[in-house]
């Protein structure tokens, strides 16, 4: 039972996340594009001063407007680059996460209050350090990849994209940003406690009001409803606090990066650009990954539901 459960959660996990990628992959393209250095390199600002000349101030674009100019330069298919690599990742990454999560949480429970705040906190930083590990490679193609502001025939592909890591910075390059991802499983924490205290307190509330012991069993479309409430509520809290590590991702994942390493690239981003730009991207990040945590959680209950029976 406990091998057929973990398949279970596995195949869940991976639709869920195959599901999420793909509706959400224009949003995470914008947003990874207003995370990295060059954001500011975008669009300008001509000045014309009497005394100096002309003037040219780069300002950071906002979600609207670099979205405009990645369709303009770019095309409409730019907006789904990354998506490959995404797809390839997104299925066995929310796979192993689910599957380490439920195995560790039910191992927990003996050992542990059942169910307590501590089970899912170690849980969820069990699978997110062993998800991170096993599938940082792919993440790093996608960022590179939708950094690439080439358009038709000169855009990278995947095959030439693993060329240039592998020429770059050799085996150890496909593992840039894995520090950030480790310091963003307090994100996967923070979600996955306050989601399962959420989910636990629904439950309680709809089953309490109910007295028929069979209705109590059928999950109907408002208890999907509930989830969803509680996967959007849980993420967009543990997102905002946690962001940053985000943007350092980002940064430590650019093709000829001066980024070199997790604290090093907090310095440089605070003295250089300000603390301000540690949230670059952050409206986009939340509009993306609201519905996409929700799709994800929702799509996850539902088949393990129907898997169950």
């Amino acid at each position: 039972m406990l091998e057929r459960d973990t398949l279970v959660h596995l195949f869940a996990g991976g639709c869920g996340g195959t599901i999420g990628a793909t509706l959400t992959c224009p949003l995470e393209v914008v947003k990874t594009r207003l995370q990295s250095s060059s954001a500011s390199l975008f669009i300008s600002e001509v000045q014309q001063d009497p005394a100096r000349g002309t003037k040219v101030k780069y300002v950071t674009p906002g979600p609207l407007r670099c979205l405009k100019l990645i369709l303009e330069k770019e095309g409409p298919r730019s907006l789904f680059k990354g998506l490959g690599p995404n797809l390839v990742g997104v299925a066995p990454s929310r796979a192993i996460y689910f599957a380490a999560y439920s195995y560790s949480k039910e191992k927990l429970n003996i050992v542990l209050e059942p169910d307590s705040s501590p089970v899912h906190m170690v849980s969820a930083a069990l699978a997110g350090f062993i998800a991170i590990t096993a599938t940082n490679p792919i993440w790093l193609l996608k960022t590179r990849l939708q950094l690439d502001a080439s358009r038709g025939e000169q855009r990278m592909s995947v095959a030439e994209c693993v060329r240039r890591v592998y020429r770059c910075d050799g085996p150890r390059g496909f593992y840039r940003g894995m520090s950030a991802s480790y310091a963003g499983v307090s994100e996967t924490v923070m979600h996955f406690v306050v989601y399962e205290n959420l989910k636990h307190r629904l439950m309680e509330a709809k089953a309490s009001a109910s007295t028929d012991s069979d209705d109590q069993a059928v999950r109907d479309a408002s208890d999907f409803a509930r989830l969803m409430l509680a996967a959007a509520t849980s993420k967009t809290f543990a997102t905002t606090v946690a962001y940053p590590h985000e943007v350092i991702r980002t940064r430590l994942r650019e093709e000829g990066s001066r980024y070199r390493a997790f604290f090093q690239t907090f310095s440089m981003v605070t003295k250089e650009e300000g603390y301000q730009a540690l949230y670059r991207g952050l409206t986009t990040h939340l509009l993306r990954q609201i519905p996409n945590t929700a799709i994800v959680m929702c799509a996850y209950e539902v088949v393990v539901y129907l898997l169950n029976g």
